[in-house]
Formats: structure tokens, C-alpha cells, sequence
């Protein structure tokens, strides 16, 4: 948030000195407020909390003061709200005032209004449940002027606060809901997505076929089978509520079945059945069409246990001429559903990595027959790489035994050529 830091309490982000009657008598001229003037002129003390409602009333005021002086006037202003004996009645009117357009600060208004609220939110103790009604006027300011960035580093923190609050589910909902709403105003699909699914699983028992949960739930469902980055529903399919759709929208819940599982011949048979349908809920048909194509892409590289998918079973599949199938190759891997790349020679598309849109029996008996697959081919290599060693065990023996036949030869020629005559001596007379 642009010069607002929202976080702990600290009580020293004011700095105002006098007492109470002083300090209102000085917001009660500056904000023209005859009402307060009036009861603080009076002899008798002013009765405080009544002067606190004229003031907080006034203070709408605030938008139409000079660039200059609004922090100041506002912080002033909140300190006396501070005051009060029960704030929760002062605050909410205070926070819509002070998020008012600031006349005189066209260019630094937003920032200077939201740092107003963000103090206040500061100023409560971190328990305290107020500040869910402070945080939901701030969420509010924040879709007006598309600032989610600055919300977006305490997103993390929003459960532990909630936690701490301990408000009821309602509240919380209203929270996460308004939360998705600053989202998509600033185009963070996702983010927004995210908040709607929170907001869905605060509905437990009978509440999740209430109509708040339906809506919301219809409103998921669309939200994800829209979306251009959104590709699986299990997540959605999941929670309650969403279930309960089949009885009280039951036409979205077919069509969010063929998105979570089913392929493009399916969606097609539902168009046909349900003609115009799509139309007049004013969903985007050429959107819904190519998103089916994409997921039943992956459905049969998934599908594929030798990870080749033939040109033909994608053209056939994807109901779409051969010249196209780089294009939707392409498509398909970059939206995260497979990695793999395409083998012109072979006329196929090889599977390296694929996501499993859903995984039930279907696909864990998909995944047995590539195991079995894998297991045949890696026995296969095996007998390959074992009849490999004994292949080679025999060489060496072969090797080993004509080695020593060759020794065992040159050791006998050796032999044989040391043994020499010894020469004859000339007889003599001493020979008889």
C-alpha cells in the first residue's frame, strides 16, 4: 500500500497532546460543527460520547480540507474516536468519511485516505474484532483505486487474523469475498479465485444449500471454467456447496463435470442437447470450446501408456485438420498440461510429462497399465543386459582358456629348442 503499512498495534503513530475538551473543541471549529461547538460551550462537562458522534458525523469535512492539512486533521480526528468507551459505533462512519475522495488531492488523495484508515486498523489491538470492520472499509477503498498490489503482501497474514478476531463465519466470508473482488478489479483471476474457494468453505451443514452459497458457488464454477489458466477441478468439485448444485443448477453442474473429466465429444453432446444454452447465460462459447480442446489434449496423452499419441487420434480427438496439430501442440504445453514435443517423421506426439485432469479408479487403472508397461519393457532390457553379461562372461572365459593354450604352446617350443646335444669328443688311446 502506497505509504501504509498495515501490521501490529502501535499506539505511537499519533502524536497529540491536550486534553479531551481542548482537542475536541479544536476539531469541532475546524470541521464547523455547531453541534459539537454547542454541547462543548455548555457550562456543565460535556457528555463525551455524544460529542464524539457530532464529531465523527461531521467529519465527512475531512475530503474538503486543504492537501497539507488532512494528515494531521485526520489523526487528530482518530485519536478522539479513540477516545470513546465503545469505538465499534464510531469507526465505521468515520472509515466511510475519511475513504472519501480528497477535493483538493486529485494525484496524492488515494494515498493520504488510505493511510488514514490503515491507522486506525494499526491503532486496535491485534485481537481485537474491530479491526475486521476496519479491514473490510480499507478492502473496499481498494477496489475503488485498484491498489490491490499493496494488499497483496498481506494475504499470508489474513487467516491468523481472522483466527484471532474470532468472528462468525458470515464476517469471515464477507472478508474473503471482498478480498476477491479487489482481485479481479486489478485482473488477479487467480488471487480472486483462490478468496471465492475460502469464502465457499466457511458454509458448512445446512448452510451450504442456502442461496449466499449457491451464488457464490455459481459464481466459482464460472469463475474456473472462464478462466485461461484454470485447468483443474477437482479443488471446486470438492466443496459442499459446489455439490449441491446438481440439484439447484443442475444444467452448470453437467457442464462442470465434462470440464473436470470428460472430453470434447462430450462437450459437444451437451451443446446439442442443451442448444443455445451457452449463449444465453452469456458464457464465452469460443473460450469454453478451445479450453475443451486443450483438456481433452491432455486427456489422451494421459491416457497414452507408450507416451506416443498418433497424429490421428489427436485430429480425431481434437476434431481438428493434421495442418493444426503444431498449434494446439503448442498450446497445450504451454498452458502447463503436457510437456512433450512432436516427431514430424514418426507422425506422433511424444509424451514426456502430462497432468491428470482427475485421479479415481479410471486413472489409477490407466496408471497400472503403464506400470505394467514400464515393468514388461524394463524386463525386457533386463533380459537384455543379463544375456549382454553372460555373453560377455563367456568371451572372457574363452578369452582366459585360449590365452593359456597360447602359453601353454610356447612353454613346450621352449623347452624343446633347450635341449641341445652335447658335442661328440675325439676318441684316443686313453678312451680304452
Amino acid at each position: 500500500m502506497p505509504g501504509a503499512t498495515i501490521n501490529g498495534p502501535q499506539p505511537q503513530l499519533l502524536f497529540v497532546d491536550g486534553s479531551f475538551e481542548d482537542l475536541a473543541r479544536e476539531m469541532a471549529e475546524y470541521l464547523k460543527s455547531d453541534e459539537a461547538k454547542q454541547l462543548l460551550s455548555e457550562d456543565k462537562a460535556a457528555p463525551k460520547e455524544e460529542v464524539l458522534s457530532k464529531l465523527v458525523a461531521a467529519s465527512s469535512a475531512l475530503s474538503t480540507v486543504p492537501e497539507k492539512e488532512f494528515t494531521a486533521a485526520s489523526n487528530l480526528m482518530i485519536h478522539l474516536a479513540m477516545q470513546s468507551s465503545d469505538p465499534k459505533k464510531l469507526l465505521p462512519t468515520l472509515c466511510s468519511n475519511l475513504a472519501k475522495p480528497l477535493i483538493n488531492s486529485p494525484v496524492h488523495g488515494a494515498g493520504l485516505a488510505l493511510n488514514a484508515l490503515v491507522t486506525i486498523f494499526n491503532l486496535l489491538e491485534p485481537n481485537d474484532p474491530i479491526r475486521a470492520r476496519v479491514l473490510m472499509e480499507i478492502l473496499k477503498f481498494l477496489k475503488v483505486h485498484g491498489l490491490f498490489d499493496g494488499l497483496r503482501t498481506y494475504l499470508d497474514k489474513l487467516p491468523e487474523w481472522i483466527v484471532s478476531w474470532g468472528i462468525d463465519a458470515a464476517l469471515e466470508r464477507k472478508i474473503y469475498e471482498e478480498v476477491a473482488e479487489v482481485a479481479l478489479e486489478s485482473g488477479e483471476e487467480t488471487t480472486a479465485y483462490e478468496f471465492i474457494l475460502k469464502a465457499l468453505r466457511t458454509f458448512d451443514g445446512e448452510g451450504t444449500t442456502s442461496e449466499e452459497a449457491q451464488r457464490l458457488s455459481l459464481r466459482a464454477l464460472k469463475m474456473a471454467i472462464l478462466s485461461n489458466t484454470h485447468y483443474l477441478f477437482q479443488d471446486l468439485r470438492a466443496i459442499p456447496s459446489v455439490q449441491a448444485l446438481s440439484d439447484s443448477q443442475p444444467v452448470y453442474s453437467q457442464l462442470l463435470d465434462i470440464f473436470a473429466e470428460q472430453d470434447l465429444e462430450d462437450y459437444n453432446d451437451f451443446n446439442d442437447e442443451h442448444k443455445g444454452w451457452v449463449e444465453e447465460q452469456k458464457l464465452d462459447a469460443e473460450k469454453l470450446h478451445r479450453k475443451m480442446r486443450l483438456l481433452t489434449f491432455a486427456s489422451l496423452a494421459a491416457a497414452t501408456p507408450s507416451r506416443e499419441v498418433e497424429y490421428a487420434k489427436i485430429t480425431k480427438a481434437l476434431q481438428i485438420p493434421q495442418e493444426e496439430i503444431e498449434t494446439w501442440a503448442i498450446d497445450v504445453i504451454r498452458a502447463g498440461l503436457v510437456e512433450g514435443k512432436l516427431s514430424q517423421q514418426r507422425q506422433m506426439f511424444l509424451v514426456h510429462k502430462v497432468t491428470y485432469r482427475v485421479f479415481g479408479q479410471k486413472q489409477y487403472q490407466e496408471l497400472a497399465t503403464r506400470v505394467d508397461h514400464w515393468r514388461s519393457t524394463l524386463q525386457n532390457v533386463l533380459a537384455v543386459l543379463q544375456q549382454e553379461q553372460a555373453n560377455a562372461k563367456a568371451a572372457k572365459i574363452r578369452e582366459a582358456q585360449e590365452l593359456e593354450r597360447k602359453l601353454a604352446n610356447v612353454n613346450v617350443g621352449g623347452q624343446e629348442g633347450g635341449r641341445r646335444r652335447q658335442p661328440q669328443r675325439e676318441r684316443t688311446d686313453n678312451d680304452d
